[in-house]
């Protein structure tokens, strides 16, 4: 299970979308997200989706990765419908049996939340995979500039937020690593009850908390040694750039939602 997570990893490529300029590539996700939460009937949810679908393909990257990097939410995917379904009312009983009653309004929005975290996880692991932390990092600081009005440390924040990303995959491998590891001297990590089982967690995020530590102190050697100072005064190799390809995306996104709130009056909203 823990491998199945891929969110934070980078996975070079030429595609349109390693292209874009991070900065676009965080405003036209932050965009889609909301479009994913605006679409209200099958016609408006059913053009997101094919959305989704177009950029995995554009992207380049294989499906079997996103594909991996849902494993870890199905079980949140399946409860969030599963109370959904148990606890929204309607007009319209689809099923009965004793104290559990079932409305098509509930059906249909226990599938609408479903596809949406589905869709959010998707858009949410293809900025990862398409874009470097340093672009990230860069980025972020850029988006954030205003806060610097503020007197906020916008390059820190930005530094921070991309390290905590990036180390993500690095965290873990090493905690698979351990797991193993306590296998092998025989422990049981999957038996028992769930108290039994987080007593077994123990012997693990020990290791895991020090290794952590230690590697948060050598990388803060090693910033040191290389005179790191923050963003002040300092200059990048590459310098962010608009270019066409941008706002050709840019304004794809917003012919997207203008036909999604278009398809939102063509039929009546299906969730509430």
């Amino acid at each position: 299970m823990i491998s199945d997570i891929t969110i934070g990893q980078f996975m070079p490529g030429k595609s349109f979308i390693h292209k874009l300029d991070p900065r676009m590539k965080i405003i036209l996700m932050t965009a889609v997200i909301i479009f994913i939460f605006l679409a209200k009937n099958l016609f408006s949810m059913g053009t997101m989706m094919g959305f989704v679908v177009l950029a995995v393909l554009v992207s380049r990257i294989p499906v079997r990765m996103y594909f991996k990097g849902l494993k870890a939410i199905w079980f949140l995917v399946f409860f969030t419908a599963t109370l959904n379904m148990l606890y929204i009312k309607g007009e319209h009983v689809v099923f009965q049996y004793k104290a559990i009653t079932l409305y098509e309004e509930a059906l249909w929005q226990s599938g609408f939340i479903a596809v949406r975290l589905v869709m959010i996880v998707v858009i949410s692991s293809m900025l990862t995979y398409t874009t470097s932390p340093t672009d990230l990092t860069a980025a972020i600081e850029k988006l954030l500039a205003p806060l610097k009005l503020f007197r906020l440390p916008v390059h820190e924040l930005a530094m921070m937020m991309t390290i905590a990303l990036r180390f993500i995959p690095t965290l873990l491998e090493e905690t698979e690593k351990i797991m193993n590891a306590q296998k092998a001297r025989g422990a049981d990590l999957e038996s028992g009850g769930v108290i039994k089982r987080a007593k077994a967690l123990i012997p693990i995020l020990i290791p895991l908390f020090i290794s952590s530590f230690r590697r948060a102190f050598e990388l803060a050697t090693a910033m040191d040694c290389r005179c790191y100072t923050g963003g002040k005064g300092r200059t990048r190799l590459n310098v962010l750039k608009y270019r066409f390809r941008d706002v050709f995306a840019l304004l794809l996104i917003g012919g997207l939602c203008a036909g999604l709130l278009y398809l939102n009056t063509l039929a009546p909203s299906l969730v509430r």
